[in-house]
């Protein structure tokens, strides 16, 4: 059975004060099949909002080390022991020119926050997940990529090579849970409406040819209960059909291959 956003009954949602995240946590919330819905950001203002609308709300930095993530994942799975869904959109984007003097603490950050906290977040969740899995419960793992994971946008030389490395995870991580109830589900965005470009002040100049966060949100939660592996739109799915897509089957040989190999 393909994963699909319609299984799910409780949904962890990360970057859910702003943005894609924001705006899939909502769309999550309004399903018929009613999932409960848990919105994590760093903005106490912004919880408030989420709580207005039905959302249990939890604060949270993803930017923290490794030790207060998996302290905030066991609080949230005692707390919310039904979570069987994380949609990982939380996320930070800035340029860089390698002919100036490069802030290697900013790309630590960027690095850390769109890749790192990610995959310990999914470390931490997966012994909960295979619990459930065993128990033959769907779980959904669903990490938000970019367009820019396939090509690059080389202003932003770091957030592509950071959601590049995002993607590669989420087809590698997809193989690995083929033989659970643990689906992966990659959400990749176009340029997309947002305030995530806010820091950089190129909102005004974006804004020209992004998708509305609207239409965007739309298509993808209809990807989302298709049970796509990858949901994709506008031109970053034009990306991901040209380049990366015929590398799925690929890689999922080499793992057969693999496992041949290794009895």
């Amino acid at each position: 059975m393909a994963p699909s956003i319609d299984n799910s009954r409780c949904v962890l949602v990360t970057g859910a004060t702003s943005g894609i995240g924001r705006a899939l946590a909502l769309a999550i919330a309004a399903l018929p099949s009613h999932p409960k819905v848990i919105g994590v950001g760093r903005r106490k203002d912004r919880l408030a909002g989420l709580k207005d609308a039905g959302i249990d709300a939890e604060e949270f930095d993803v930017n923290a080390d490794r030790v207060k993530t998996k302290n905030f994942v066991e609080e949230m799975i005692q707390k919310y022991p039904e979570i069987d869904t994380l949609v990982l959109a939380a996320g930070v984007q800035r340029e860089v020119n390698f002919k100036k003097e490069v802030d290697l603490d900013a790309i630590a950050t960027e690095l850390h926050v769109n890749y790192f906290s990610i995959l310990a977040m999914i470390s931490f969740f997966m012994p909960h997940f295979m619990t459930k899995s065993a128990s033959g419960q769907p779980c959904l793992i669903a990490p938000v990529t970019s367009g820019l994971a396939y090509i690059p946008a080389p202003w932003i030389a770091n957030y592509s090579a950071s959601k590049a490395a995002l993607h590669s995870l989420c087809s590698s991580l997809r193989v690995q849970l083929e033989d659970t109830e643990i689906g992966v589900i990659e959400i990749s965005p176009p340029l997309v409406e947002s305030e995530l470009h806010d820091a950089e002040g190129t909102t005004e100049a974006l804004s020209k040819f992004w998708m509305p966060l609207s239409e965007y949100t739309k298509e993808t939660i209809a990807g989302f209960q298709r049970g796509d592996s990858v949901v994709c739109n506008g031109m970053a799915k034009n990306a991901y059909e040209k380049f990366e897509k015929p590398k799925e089957q690929m890689v999922s040989e080499m793992a057969k291959r693999a496992a041949t190999h290794s009895k």
